[in-house]
């Protein structure tokens, strides 16, 4: 994602498609049509993302004396209903390979911001739950580093495309999981 940060410098123009994503890119007539408004679209999602994890990557280690990526895993579990879930689901949500998780997990641990058991009726499962510590901690720092999050958003994108990309992120971006009573999509 570092290589897409460069996409987040590039100046701000006013869209010209009108769906507020296409046009004024500053490519050439030729150019705009190698790629479709979706990858356009997808390009500078991904240039936001990178430019909003650049910018938490030291607020957070400051705040919190974590890693970026360990603050993935406790913001993860502090949506969750019970704030906890299995190792393999927050492997699978935040898209890390499982031996990645186990050593951010046992760092947590470590620092007693989580607490690992065995999940119920799997002895092979390990289900991951934040401490009482994490929620003081999580509940002292996530209003700076939201405002953080603001902050990278607005140097990224206009106020329009901020709406804009507010309106398509789901509300609850990590639905509950069927160990917490959800039901499965069909």
């Amino acid at each position: 994602m570092a290589d897409s940060s460069a996409l987040a410098d590039q100046p701000e123009h006013e869209p010209t498609g009108g769906d507020g994503l296409s046009g004024g890119d500053g490519l050439s007539a030729d150019d705009a049509g190698l790629l479709p408004a979706e990858l356009r679209a997808w390009m500078r999602l991904l240039a936001a993302a990178g430019a909003i994890e650049q910018s938490l990557r030291s607020r957070v280690k400051d705040a919190m004396g974590i890693s970026h990526d360990e603050f993935l895993v406790l913001c993860l579990l502090a949506d969750q209903p019970g704030s906890s879930l299995r190792m393999t689901r927050i492997a699978e949500l935040l898209g890390r390979p499982k031996t990645r998780l186990t050593y951010q997990v046992a760092c947590l641990q470590h620092a007693g911001l989580i607490s690992k058991n065995s999940a119920c009726g799997d002895r092979r499962g390990i289900e991951v739950t934040l401490t009482d510590k994490a929620r003081r901690l999580l509940s002292e720092a996530s209003r700076p580093l939201a405002d953080a999050v603001s902050e990278a958003i607005a140097r990224t994108a206009c106020a329009q495309r901020y709406a804009q990309l507010h309106d398509l992120l789901p509300a609850h971006p990590f639905p509950a999981t069927e160990e917490h009573g959800a039901e499965k999509p069909e």
